[in-house]
């Protein structure tokens, strides 16, 4: 079986890290206690002995919830956007490779099947400070930025917005790309996720019984169509397994 003891991973102890811990036997999936991406102080305390052992980190640690960054963006600004340049920071004095979790919420909604170099603008604060931290992270050269989202199996929520457009894939279905990405050398941005269809409608391949919600229902500002174009990961793919 192979391993990934020169792999770090940031929200290990998050909804994706407790996933991937299956997927990457050997990697370091440190706790919040253990590395507050937050501070410089406790990274450099946590790589104190690993420091060379290291040579890919992929920083999956982030504050997601749109409605309550609405409400308190302080948090965001903290983790989402200062903890991933500290990571930043990190990987360029290191020379490791950086893989960033993303959204497809950095786009307005206007449109979907949106292409990597689309114009960004988001229309939450959440995905304002995910485009933060996207900005910090195109200034290293050896770094791969990826959009997605992924929706826990089953999906979590009694209502699903049956207006609102999505590539959004069951977590099963994303980390084996995750894995495929962390193997290989690809720099840049790259989109990947499931067919576009409407939340409402993934959500019912889980739970049948799942009742619609419309986008004006809810007091946080959601994008319409974040559909995601996922050409480049289709044809890297391609040439991978050719």
């Amino acid at each position: 079986m192979k391993t990934y003891d020169n792999v770090l991973v940031t929200g290990g102890s998050g909804f994706l890290g407790s996933h991937l811990k299956k997927a990457l036997p050997g990697a370091y999936f440190p706790t919040h206690e253990e590395l507050e991406v937050e501070s410089i102080g406790s990274i450099i305390q946590y790589l104190e002995d690993k420091r060379d052992n290291i040579n890919t980190v992929f920083h999956g640690a982030a504050f997601t919830s749109p409605p309550i960054i609405d409400k308190d963006p302080l948090r965001a600004l903290w983790v989402n956007i200062i903890g991933t340049t500290n990571m930043v920071d990190l990987c360029m004095l290191n020379k490791y490779r950086l893989i960033y979790m993303s959204t497809d919420y950095v786009f307005k909604g206007d449109k979907g099947k949106y292409k990597e170099d689309d114009p960004v603008y988001p229309v939450n604060k959440y995905a304002w400070s995910k485009l933060g931290g996207e900005c910090a992270v195109r200034m290293y050269d050896n770094s791969l930025i990826v959009r997605t989202n992924i929706c826990p199996d089953p999906f979590p929520y009694d209502k699903a917005f049956i207006d609102q457009w999505t590539s959004r894939d069951y977590i099963q279905n994303i980390i084996p790309k995750i894995v495929k990405l962390i193997d290989s050398a690809i720099t840049g941005t790259i989109h990947i996720g499931g067919k576009k269809q409407r939340i409402y409608h993934l959500a019912r391949q889980t739970k049948p019984r799942v009742e619609e919600l419309y986008t004006s229902d809810v007091d946080f500002k959601v994008p319409r169509d974040v559909s995601l174009n996922q050409r480049r990961w289709k044809e890297w793919l391609k040439k991978q397994e050719s």
